[in-house]
């Protein structure tokens, strides 16, 4: 007697690798660095590992004039194998045109139909805007008037959209009404390059296949969470952008967030992109939105001064190129959120971003509620809880501290790691989030990609915060470049009796 075993339709897709259909690229803006350093690396990565289908096709468009043999030159690695690339490079095309003029999108439409009968794309098209926010609006609703927004029998098309999605919560909701006036929700692909990163979607696979942490993921075990995300770099070339920024717009209210969101959100019915991002939604609604008062004591901002970094010197904020002389912008943010649900209630998030910090790291720290009684008398005094760490970069793995008995003929204790690392426990490498991200756009995976309510509920949480901080009612906390931050943000938790982790 045989035994059909059913497969689980749920789960379909998540161990097998598809192949995208033949399809058409097209990256506006294609001229600038994105294009160079991501874009064009992940696909010819993608390209050389057979997950790009034979018919593939790049058609870059900036408005600087560059033959197709100068286009490929420019977004050329430095180190690639010349067999390799002469063979991907044929599929890469460009033309010069201003976004502006109904021109450009004319000479587009032909070029599209020219590449999709020699290269036999059929008919399917992805925009991938690497240009600057403002020009979402005219770019998408023109590619609308010129008849390439809409799915039809000959393909599909689909848009994938750069942060930042709005400055603020009016912009964003302006943004979202602009994009959807021409394309649908399911045609729309808003990257977060963190979300595409191995070590962030592992947080899912910790949390949910394994049965040990899930039962303890919750206020009645964990104390506070911590999520840092520290760069030892300044604004460098960005100083123009970061000051009409900051860190809480630039860092806080799209990475972090998503972070926090993958750590606290519900269990999903399956791994389906809406059942995904219908829980990660849930978790940005239940934030809890500040009222002005409460603002000073639950954020933080500051701004570097000149400091060392590895021994070297390093100039304040203030004296980069294109930074106001009394700029108020931080470049330090600390914030603690509030989740007002069943699971999390009373426990705080807290969410750190800064920039000329002393390490370059990020991760998450679960930091688990100390036992209700000791055993151990005076010996235990100064011991930290016990903390899972997810490390997302640059080193990459999970640890967990806990308590062991030191050797000996007393009862000491001492905490101890429990360490994965990825590089150590895989031999293959991870590809990059621009490879996943790309790839997933390819074959219509849109489970690490942002819904247009998550990022409207994100900016609820985080506008009174803007609010209060550009209206000047906080002062800006002055830190040395090479240091932690603030004082100031130290303090903070330690009147909690918390502490940030030594990293």
């Amino acid at each position: 007697m045989s035994t059909t075993v059913a497969t689980n339709p749920l789960r379909e897709g998540l161990t097998r690798v598809k192949t995208p259909q033949p399809c058409v690229m097209v990256i506006f803006g294609a001229s600038g660095d994105l294009t160079q350093g991501k874009l064009v690396p992940a696909l010819f990565a993608l390209k050389q590992q057979g997950l790009l289908p034979t018919e593939f096709s790049v058609v870059g468009i900036s408005r600087r004039p560059l033959s197709h043999e100068e286009f490929r030159q420019q977004v050329k690695p430095d180190e690639c194998d010349e067999q390799a690339w002469s063979e991907f490079s044929a599929s890469l095309f460009y033309m010069s045109g201003n976004y502006n003029e109904d021109q450009c999108y004319e000479d587009l439409k032909a070029r599209l139909d020219e590449v999709d009968q020699q290269r036999n794309t059929g008919g399917n098209r992805l925009f991938y805007l690497s240009v600057a926010p403002s020009a979402f609006p005219v770019i998408v609703s023109k590619l609308g008037q010129h008849g390439m927004s809409e799915d039809n029998d000959d393909g599909w098309v689909r848009v994938i959209l750069e942060k930042p999605f709005g400055t603020d919560l009016e912009s964003a909701l302006s943004l979202n009404r602009e994009v959807h006036r021409t394309f649908n929700e399911q045609q729309i692909y808003r990257i977060d390059h963190y979300l595409g990163k191995e070590t962030v979607q592992n947080i899912l696979a910790f949390r949910f296949a394994n049965g040990i942490f899930e039962p303890i993921w919750n206020r009645r075990y964990i104390d506070h969470v911590q999520v840092t995300a520290a760069e030892t770099v300044g604004v460098g070339q960005r100083a123009g952008y970061y000051d009409k920024s900051g860190a809480l717009r630039d860092m806080v209210q799209n990475h972090l967030m998503q972070l926090l969101a993958l750590v606290a959100m519900e269990p999903p019915t399956s791994f389906d992109a809406d059942a995904v991002r219908d829980e990660k939604v849930k978790i940005m609604r239940a934030i809890r939105a500040y009222q002005p008062e409460e603002v000073p004591d639950n954020a933080i901002r500051g701004q570097y001064d000149a400091g060392f970094i590895d021994g070297k010197p390093v100039k304040g904020y203030r004296e980069a190129d294109g930074v106001a002389p009394e700029s108020q912008t931080e470049t330090f943010a600390a914030v603690r959120f509030w989740l007002d649900n069943w699971r999390w209630q009373g426990v705080p998030f807290y969410l750190r971003t800064g920039k000329c910090l002393a390490r370059k790291v990020t991760e998450v720290a679960i930091v688990f509620k100390p036992v209700p009684h000791s055993l151990f008398g005076a010996l235990d005094e100064g011991l930290a809880p016990n903390v899972l760490v997810i490390k997302i970069g640059p080193e990459e793995g999970i640890a967990l501290r806990f308590a062991t008995k030191l050797p000996g003929m007393t009862t000491r204790i001492r905490w101890v790691n429990m360490d994965f690392d990825y590089g150590e426990s895989f031999a293959t490498p991870s590809p990059t989030a621009y490879q996943r991200l790309l790839h997933d756009c390819m074959i219509g995976d849109a489970t690490l990609y942002t819904r247009a309510d998550g990022i409207e509920a994100a900016w609820v949480a985080c506008q009174p915060i803007l609010d209060y901080w550009e209206n000047d009612s906080e002062p800006v906390r002055r830190y040395e470049a090479g240091s932690w931050g603030p004082r100031e943000a130290e303090t903070w938790m330690e009147d909690e009796g918390r502490y940030w982790r030594k990293l």
